[in-house]
């Protein structure tokens, strides 16, 4: 993978032009609510870029190309399901949070559960959104090794120092800023390549029977549960995801929330389709080539060099907001939930600089993880961590908001640690052929109805007990 003259300035203008908008928008954040939540005044426009800048990673782009080249159009599942998280979170989960007035999703779980709820769902929550950074890191790391002829190390060293610039002034207001330049150039780099790999595919003679109609051309081509989980997976992974909660946390108001996730949706859901015809396209005319690497070698190969400069860093850029979205999350979880309740932190200064070392933190480690994980399937990472986030904390959290008060704190406590680590012991220890995502939930709602059940007992109890009294 060679860079030519013109590879290098459309490359290099366009990171300049993203990462120098955030940082000059980074200048008016001073205080620790500021660098979370943008002083909630974020518009549609605002919201929706830091949450399609955070989902649109290595999933929605290389990944998605590099399942492509393997399985076809069941490769659209990661930004087909999002986009479907993302209507569902519009139309039921945005207008009650955005209302809340809070910062994080263990605040609120506090407000229902009780303080130990707090700690608990920042690590659960933090477990699993790290795996989603895994999953950008590691087309980051293979794409600037590639492109620059660097190790893996010394690439994994520039990633971070890019995700730096990103993120580490600015914080929410610079990811939505940067993240709505980032998408502009996604959506038409990749609508042109997309749709010139798509003319191709049409014109070979041999379509039919290189890409017979199953498994190429369905989405159920992985299998039929294995779509329906991973589609699951994502919707309940993103309403458990600290990130876009967040993103809906600094919205000017509930309304200008919801509309902020519809358009997010809108976004995310075609995204993946260039990249499938790009994959497969590749497929047919590279069938020997590395599949992480096959988004940005058609870049470079088939398409003029100032257009395939710009959509190489319209690539790296996607990696490197997702990053920087969710090491944001977990640095917010992390700051306002353990480290200034452990250590009674008052100063919003401190809580800021709490908060960003955090997040260099977690991509140092995300970094760690990648690199020793580097020939690894990008969206299988991003499914785990979906797994991880929503197995233990999606039910706990939908009844605190639609039934609140319904279910002592104990139980939900027992709920979502048991759950989350019998997920984890599915995907680890113990494999089994069903996604984890569905043993932790199964795990879950036994223990939530087991209280509901035991609430309602001793309710009745104590009425019946009453009454004995009074007879």
């Amino acid at each position: 993978m060679e860079l030519t003259l013109g590879h290098i300035i459309g490359l290099t203008l366009t990171i300049l032009l993203v990462i120098g908008s955030g940082l000059y928008s980074a200048r008016t954040v001073t205080s620790a609510e500021g660098y979370s939540l943008g002083g909630r005044s974020a518009g549609t426009a605002l919201v929706a870029g830091s949450i399609a800048g955070t989902v649109i990673g290595g999933g929605a782009t290389v990944g998605t190309a590099q399942m492509a080249y393997s399985l076809g159009l069941s490769a659209w599942w990661f930004t087909l399901g999002s986009g479907i998280g993302f209507i569902i979170m519009g139309l039921f989960y945005a207008r009650p949070l955005r209302r809340t007035g809070l910062e994080t999703i263990p605040q609120y779980l506090v407000a229902n559960y009780g303080k130990t709820a707090g700690p608990l769902v920042s690590v659960i929550s933090s477990l699993g959104i790290l795996l989603s950074a895994v999953a950008s890191c590691l087309p980051g790391i293979q794409l600037i090794a590639a492109l620059f002829h660097l190790g893996p190390w010394p690439a994994a060293l520039l990633l971070m120092l890019l995700v730096a610039a990103y993120v580490f002034f600015g914080g929410i207001k610079s990811a939505g800023v940067a993240g709505m330049l980032k998408m502009v150039i996604i959506w038409l780099t990749l609508l042109a390549a997309g749709g010139t790999a798509w003319l191709a595919l049409r014109e070979m003679p041999a379509f039919a029977l290189q890409f017979p109609d199953f498994p190429w051309l369905s989405l159920w081509g992985h299998g039929f549960w294995a779509g329906l989980g991973n589609l699951f997976s994502l919707i309940v992974g993103i309403m458990c995801t600290q990130t876009y909660i967040q993103s809906i946390f600094s919205a000017a108001d509930s309304r200008t929330a919801a509309a902020g996730a519809f358009v997010a949706a809108l976004i995310v859901i075609p995204v993946g389709l260039p990249s499938i015809a790009i994959g497969m396209f590749m497929h047919a005319t590279h069938p020997a080539m590395l599949p992480i690497l096959v988004l940005p070698g058609y870049l470079l190969q088939y398409q003029p060099a100032w257009l395939g400069g710009i959509g190489l860093a319209g690539i790296l850029l996607s990696l490197i907001g997702s990053i920087a979205g969710l090491t944001l999350g977990i640095g917010t979880m992390l700051s306002r939930d353990i480290c200034a309740e452990l250590f009674q932190v008052k100063s919003s200064q401190t809580l800021l600089w709490i908060n960003r070392g955090i997040i260099l933190l977690v991509m140092g480690l995300a970094c760690l993880i990648a690199v020793a994980h580097l020939q690894s399937q990008v969206l299988l990472w991003n499914y785990l961590s979906m797994a991880l986030r929503g197995g233990g904390v999606f039910l706990p959290l939908t009844l605190a908001i639609f039934a609140p008060g319904r279910l002592p704190g104990s139980w939900a406590l027992a709920s979502m640690a048991i759950s989350t680590l019998a997920a984890i012991l599915a995907a680890t220890v113990f494999p089994v052929p069903i996604d984890p995502l569905f043993i932790g939930l199964a795990v879950s709602a036994g223990i939530i109805l087991a209280g509901l059940i035991s609430k309602r007992w001793q309710a009745g109890h104590g009425s019946a007990g009453k009454a004995h009294c009074r007879s």
